[in-house]
Parts: structure tokens; C-alpha cells; sequence
């Protein structure tokens, strides 16, 4: 299970696609599917969002360690994304 973290973040994203939150969990999210490049994003970037916003990213990542960055839920969770970004 993914504690519902997919369906929060992909609600934030369809809710307001090319806000800085929307774009920096966009990103996050993009890498995370990257195993071979070693899930490259750039740290930094989580200054960006308040701490309640870093908790979505966390959560992100704690479900890439336990291995959920695969499989139906997560590439559904993509797709639902970057419609909603391209389409914004």
C-alpha cells in the first residue's frame, strides 16, 4: 500500500499543475522512476516547500525505499501527471 501518498500528491498536481509545489513534487516524483541514474534530484530544491509540503516529498521517498516507485499504482499515478502538467 502506498498510505495514499500517490492519490494526495497526484490530487495537489491536477489541482494546480504548474504551481512551484506542483512542479517540485513533479520532479521528484520523475526521478524517483530513475533508478539507473540514481534518483537525481536535487536536494536543494526541498527548500522550496513549507515543512508540511516536505512531508509529501519524504513520504515519496520513503515509498521509492520500501520499493513502491513501481508497478500499476505508480505509473497510473505518473500518467494522471503529466497530463496534468502538459495540459495545465
Amino acid at each position: 500500500m502506498t498510505d495514499k501518498i500517490l492519490q494526495e500528491v497526484t490530487e495537489l498536481i491536477e489541482a494546480e499543475p504548474h504551481s512551484g509545489l506542483a512542479l517540485n513534487l513533479y520532479a521528484l516524483m520523475s526521478t524517483l522512476r530513475m533508478e539507473k541514474s540514481g534518483y537525481m534530484y536535487m536536494l536543494r530544491k526541498l527548500r522550496d516547500l513549507e515543512p508540511e509540503q516536505r512531508q509529501l516529498a519524504y513520504r515519496l521517498m520513503e515509498l521509492m525505499a520500501r520499493g513502491g516507485n513501481a508497478g500499476e499504482e505508480w505509473e497510473q499515478a505518473l500518467v494522471r501527471m503529466d497530463e496534468a502538467v502538459r495540459k495545465g
